[in-house]
């Protein structure tokens, strides 16, 4: 993009970046307090994760991007500056479970039953969250004629520009709105399983969205352009690893958490 601030206050710039987090985490919020609400929490109680996940999240992504990169940190500084873009969802993922945990914990709340609560607006949160990419320039995949862009009738002109990104001519595939898309269409099942299943065990809509998720960034992790692409040896791409993981350990959860339910059934009898 041309332009990656939309305004300054003061002198300091805000980035597009920083307002797509920002929206993501505003709608995600709303959506977690209105379904508090239905489930009886007391209104203070879904403020309070969620400000801590917020706070947490954001400083475990940018953690998580910075060991993985400690060559592009050259001041203590930088490892903090979050509105330039550098975040991994993973360390966010992992921070934000840690807090929850320790939260309910605390509070004497089931855990399952809040992440559950949760996952519903942290992949709706993702979907919005990965606009910023697009507004940083970053997060595309390999080199493409815009034309076949076209032909996959599903990105907006502007997104196509968008991928234009040294404005050299040379268009990119954009990663950002592929995922954006599967986190959406994940936000929709998760909503819709939500409300017809209701017979569903406390954890496993938190499997199926481990389960969504893993699948969708181990399936475009490949595809990233190598600038992106986190790794341990110059070998191991490190986001696709934790994402195989949340695929396999949220199928195992889920079949886990049915049985275990069906045999508390059987001990009943």
């Amino acid at each position: 993009m041309d332009n990656k601030v939309a305004f300054t206050v003061f002198g300091f710039g805000v980035k597009y970046y920083s307002i797509m987090i920002l929206i993501g985490i505003i709608i995600g919020f709303t959506i977690a307090e209105l379904y508090g609400r239905k489930k009886g929490y007391p209104k203070d109680t879904i403020f309070d994760l969620g400000f801590y996940c917020v706070i947490f999240g954001i400083l475990g992504a940018r953690l998580y991007f910075v060991l993985f990169n400690l060559n592009t940190i050259h001041s203590f500084f930088e490892i903090f500056a979050v509105w330039e873009g550098g975040m991994a969802i993973h360390g966010g993922i992992i921070a934000g479970l840690i807090t929850t945990i320790v939260f309910c914990k605390k509070r004497n709340i089931n855990i399952l039953e809040m992440t559950d609560l949760i996952v519903v607006s942290l992949i709706i949160a993702q979907a919005i969250g990965r606009w910023g990419n697009f507004f940083n320039g970053e997060l595309y995949g390999a080199k493409v004629d815009p034309d076949v862009l076209r032909s996959y009738k599903i990105i907006p002109e502007f997104v196509i520009k968008g991928m234009n990104i040294k404005h050299l001519g040379i268009y990119y595939q954009p990663l950002f709105y592929y995922e954006s898309l599967w986190n959406l269409l994940g936000f929709i099942i998760l909503l819709s399983v939500r409300k017809i299943f209701k017979d569903l065990k406390s954890g496993q809509l938190t499997c199926i969205y481990m389960m969504w998720y893993g699948v969708g960034r181990f399936l475009l992790e490949p595809l990233r352009n190598p600038s992106f692409i986190l790794t341990v040896g110059n070998s191991i791409r490190v986001s696709q690893v934790v994402s195989g993981l949340l695929l396999g350990v949220g199928l195992i959860l889920f079949i886990a958490l049915f049985f275990i339910d069906l045999f508390k059934k059987d001990e009943t009898k």
